[in-house]
């Protein structure tokens, strides 16, 4: 039986599926599982609790793996989808997003999305062009229940909350990155009353790789991985309770998305996040790592480094 504390710390997980229909990370060394190892993750994270699951349709196959797993388990009708429109598409087209949303919601055998976001911060301009108007007919519609968006910057996160019909905003945090709690975004979500998730909190698994691991071009990273390690080694803890501690605690009314590609992945990663963390664990990382290069902690510019 789930403590009712330990339920309410699950309810704060998203399971994110982007490894399930596409090669996905910088730590990937496998790439996608197949069909049957998709839908025992799906069931071994549905069982511990988690019962919110975030996908696009740019992931590949994952709308389709996820659509048969959640059948073959008959709990389509319960799960919580969050999703988000491609980038190719006439996001001003008020038809062409309703057929992109029923495909999606075909391919997933879900009777509507608990939440439906925008892949892309560029896409804010045209929120006052009509796009918040079609969003606001789609949630008529009942096929949406919430509307977010996917942001990478502060300043667009910002943007995103002061918006009328954004209800939430997707933005990547992790032990290394300060800017969004620098620029206010946390502050400002609660002021408004929305929802933050959290995504890249492993940074595509660069913060647990080992060092001989790291990628050429990654090298840089190096030195700051071996603060981390050290600083983990220091609290007794593995690399990934480290980053899990620090996201669950720092920003307790948020949720949080993590990737696998296992199920012992899942097990491991809710084993992390039920543990009780050090009183100053939340301190000490923001003091060790209160400026690390963007270059670092922004996977877009990785491959331009």
């Amino acid at each position: 039986m789930i403590m009712k504390n330990n339920k309410l710390q699950i309810e704060r997980l998203i399971l994110g599926t982007a490894q399930l229909g596409m090669p996905y990370g910088i730590a990937n060394k496998t790439g996608r599982p197949d069909q049957k190892t998709a839908t025992k993750i799906i069931e071994t994270a549905w069982n511990q609790g988690v019962k919110e699951f975030d996908t696009a349709q740019g992931y590949g196959d994952c709308e389709s793996v996820l659509g048969k797993a959640f059948a073959d388990l008959k709990i389509s009708n319960h799960v919580r989808v969050i999703s988000k429109f491609g980038h190719q598409i006439d996001h001003l087209n008020e038809n062409v997003m309703e057929e992109e949303l029923e495909k999606s919601l075909e391919k997933l055998n879900i009777p509507f999305f608990w939440g439906m976001m925008l892949h892309s911060e560029d896409l804010l301009a045209k929120w006052s062009e009509g796009l918040g108007e079609i969003f606001q007919k789609l949630i008529q519609s009942q096929k949406i229940r919430k509307v977010g968006f996917s942001v990478y910057s502060p300043e667009k996160a910002l943007e995103a909350l002061d918006q009328d019909g954004i209800d939430f905003i997707q933005i990547p945090g992790n032990v290394l990155d300060r800017r969004f709690e620098k620029a206010g975004v946390f502050e400002l979500a609660q002021i408004k009353n929305k929802q933050i998730h959290i995504r890249s909190i492993f940074l595509q698994g660069l913060l647990l790789m080992d060092l001989e691991e790291i990628p050429g071009k990654m090298k840089y990273a190096i030195p700051v991985i071996e603060k981390l390690i050290k600083l983990s080694m220091q609290f007794g803890m593995t690399r990934k309770e480290m980053a899990m501690g620090y996201i669950k605690n720092a920003f307790p009314d948020s949720h949080v998305l993590f990737g696998v590609d296992s199920v012992d992945h899942v097990k491991g990663n809710m084993e992390s996040w039920l543990q009780k963390y050090p009183n100053d664990l939340v301190n000490k990382v923001k003091t060790l790592f209160d400026d690390v290069p963007e270059n670092i902690i922004n996977c877009n510019m990785w491959k331009q480094t």
